[in-house]
């Protein structure tokens, strides 16, 4: 008796574990990974400040002053419109950077093209993780510094949505002549790659998971 007590209360925590995995999996359909926790294939560094990226451990570390990683890859041709993109992340404290997305490839300063989502939890610059860089920025963070959190980036049609762990933090929805247009020409919807921001020496950040989706 006691020895199929024993036998169930050992099996029943594996049970649980089984379908918690099943349902993640489940979640994560038709997302292709975008970084082999190896190295850089399939991406390309800026000529400026290239040292700034590196990969340790797993993760795509930035730590250095200004530069630019570009997915340069095969999936959709490095040419994305409408997707869903989903990367952890984690930045040390007072780091800076981002993930654009509807951009392209420079050699260097800050890229011209495409949308910026903003990488920032304690730096000094006021608008925060989560946000739409400069088009509908976000305050107070929704994340911490020295922890691993969960970011999406969705774009349909003229819409995008930004996720911190599960929770939007923006929405917003692309109008003709919009008023950033003006000073940033550069930040309207179209399709493009993606791109992961050195922003200052004293920026640390760390991305590893980085998977897309890709909508019709």
């Amino acid at each position: 008796m006691c020895r199929f007590l024993l036998i169930a209360m050992l099996v029943a925590p594996l049970a649980v574990i089984s379908a918690d995995e099943a349902k993640g999996k489940k979640s994560e359909k038709g997302f292709i990974s975008l970084f082999d926790g190896k190295s850089l294939k399939g991406w390309k560094i800026t000529k400026e400040s290239p040292k700034s990226i590196t990969v340790k451990d797993g993760n795509i570390v930035i730590d250095g002053p200004r530069a630019h990683l570009f997915y340069d890859g095969e999936v959709e041709n490095h040419n994305f419109k409408n997707f869903v993109l989903r990367a952890e992340v984690m930045t040390k404290p007072s780091a800076n950077s981002g993930i654009y997305f509807h951009t392209k490839y420079q050699d260097a300063g800050w890229p011209d093209a495409g949308f910026e989502s903003q990488v920032n939890n304690t730096h000094s610059d006021p608008k925060k993780t989560g946000g739409l860089y400069a088009v509908k920025d976000v305050n107070p963070a929704p994340a911490k510094d020295n922890e691993w959190f969960n970011y999406e980036i969705r774009v349909k049609g003229k819409n995008i949505a930004i996720k911190i762990n599960g929770k939007v933090t923006t929405r917003w929805t692309e109008v003709p002549n919009a008023p950033h247009l003006k000073s940033m020409p550069g930040r309207k919807l179209g399709s493009g790659t993606f791109a992961l921001q050195a922003h200052d020496p004293k920026s640390v950040i760390h991305f590893r998971n980085i998977r897309v989706k890709p909508l019709k």
